[in-house]
């Protein structure tokens, strides 16, 4: 046994092309696994892990929740029972990894689902320094998010260009996987371009291109660095699948590229700025390829083109089908949807469009969506202060409707009810709010109570009273 794990160890090394020329060792001395072989130190990851491991952080986070109470969650009841006007409050406190990119301006990046909706960030480094994080900005549509700390002599992770990795690459994960400090784990590239997985453990529903590994991933892992043998950067760790929630051998991560355009934008705007061509598309059933006698049911087909939009000024119209999408084969609705969310705004689109049997290719750029927006104190001066945004057409293909909640002013009387940005309104009442036109037919109806039905990112829901 002992013969055989020498053997093994040797050949991953060979394969990992660290194992410098030379007769090989007989079985004898192989056995032993020798300090050295021909003289030469044997080959170790461990001097690129010096340079790595001072990168990657600790992020713990405190989030103060309300407590739910069984028969005084309305306020009306509160107020009739004499009981304070704000429920109970518990500290939740939660564990992930980051990885610092910038070492002069504290940058570090991590994934949203670390920080999100928390009051306190905590950064702790590898030196055992801690210090409380800024929050710069998130995007949760690609689970990215960064932190800035006010420390200096920080040691950062170049980003390499993950566009040139290949299935079949070595890569190492490093992060605190369980609250253990660095924890580092090697395995290959098993995959590219993974999508469509849903919100896993910690996952992003919105817009995906995952590199999959079978490095082994785990809970606390999530916001830590997969490196390279070089030591830079090539993905985010970020979720797993699991039928067990344990690690199985299916990780996936952010590519760097990714992460790094979602970086700079949050840095200079606190946001991400996506674009649209202005498609409503669907998938090709089995009836609607007979409709349009189709030969099969490749691409997907144009349902609707917003006026005065990228996809109006390139001619497309409804009933065109999209077969291809900067030259590759275009499957689903999901692809168009993340080439929208994760193209940078202004790049060229290549489409090809399937008309009347006539296939033919068209060219546009993907513009900004423009997206009406409403000041809540037109409506109702509770509304002081709250400003609300059509959905967008991304959103709205993800099966959402309401009208989002963009800005709440701090201090506001909807910001002390409870009432925060990023939700969408769904209802006031017993009235379902699908659009900003439904909601401004609203204005003038002075209600003497203004019941919210909102939902979070999350997608659940709850009630936020305004009197």
């Amino acid at each position: 046994m002992p013969d055989r794990t020498a053997r093994l160890a040797l050949g991953l090394i060979a394969s990992l092309g660290l194992l410098l020329p030379g007769p090989w060792p007989s079985q004898a001395a192989a056995a032993a696994l020798p300090a050295a072989v021909d003289g030469q130190p044997m080959p170790s990851l461990a001097p690129m892990l010096e340079h790595v491991t001072p990168a990657v952080v600790n992020i713990s986070t405190k989030t103060r929740v309300q407590v739910p109470e069984r028969y005084f969650d309305d306020p009306m009841m509160r107020q009739f029972f004499g009981l304070p006007p704000a429920p109970r409050e518990r500290v939740e406190q939660s564990l992930g990894s980051g990885v610092i990119v910038d070492a002069a301006k504290g940058y570090v990046l991590t994934n949203n689902h670390v920080v999100a909706g928390a009051d306190d960030i905590s950064v702790t480094l590898q030196d055992g320094r801690s210090f409380k994080g800024k929050l710069v900005g998130t995007d949760p549509d690609t689970d990215v998010a960064v932190v800035q700390i006010p420390a200096e002599n920080l040691h950062a992770l170049p980003l390499a260009d993950s566009s040139k990795l290949r299935v079949g690459d070595y890569v190492v994960a490093v992060g605190e996987p369980f609250g253990l400090s660095e924890t580092v784990t090697a395995g290959i590239v098993s995959a590219l371009g993974r999508s469509g997985l849903g919100r896993g453990a910690g996952g992003s529903g919105g817009y995906q291109n995952f590199i999959q590994t079978d490095a082994s991933i785990n809970p606390g892992n999530s916001g830590g660095a997969l490196v390279n043998l070089r030591g830079e950067l090539v993905g985010i760790n970020s979720m797993i699948f699991s039928p067990s929630g344990g690690n199985v051998g299916i990780g996936f991560a952010i590519p760097s590229n990714l992460a790094g355009e979602v970086m700079a934008q949050l840095i200079a705007h606190g946001k991400v700025q996506r674009g649209s061509l202005g498609l409503q598309v669907q998938a090709i059933t089995p009836r609607i390829a007979q409709l349009l006698k189709l030969a099969n049911r490749n691409g997907i087909v144009v349902t609707g083109v917003s006026a005065d939009s990228p996809a109006a000024r390139a001619g497309l119209q409804p009933g065109d089908v999209l077969t291809t999408l900067n030259g590759k084969p275009l499957h689903g609705v999901d692809e168009l949807r993340n080439a929208e969310g994760l193209l940078p705004v202004g790049s060229t689109v290549q489409l090809g469009v399937l008309r009347d049997g006539k296939l033919r290719e068209v060219g546009t750029k993907l513009e900004v969506e423009k997206l009406a927006t409403l000041d809540g104190g037109q409506l109702d001066p509770r509304l002081q202060g709250v400003r609300f945004t059509e959905l967008s057409q991304s959103q709205r293909g993800q099966g959402m409707y309401g009208v989002a909640i963009s800005a709440v002013q701090s201090g506001s009387r909807a910001a002390n009810a409870g009432l925060t940005a990023n939700d969408v309104l769904i209802g006031i009442g017993n009235q379902r709010i699908t659009s900003l036109r439904m909601l401004r037919g609203l204005a003038g109806t002075h209600l003497r109570q203004l019941v919210l039905v909102v939902a979070d990112a999350d997608g659940n829901t709850r009630y936020v009273l305004l009197q």
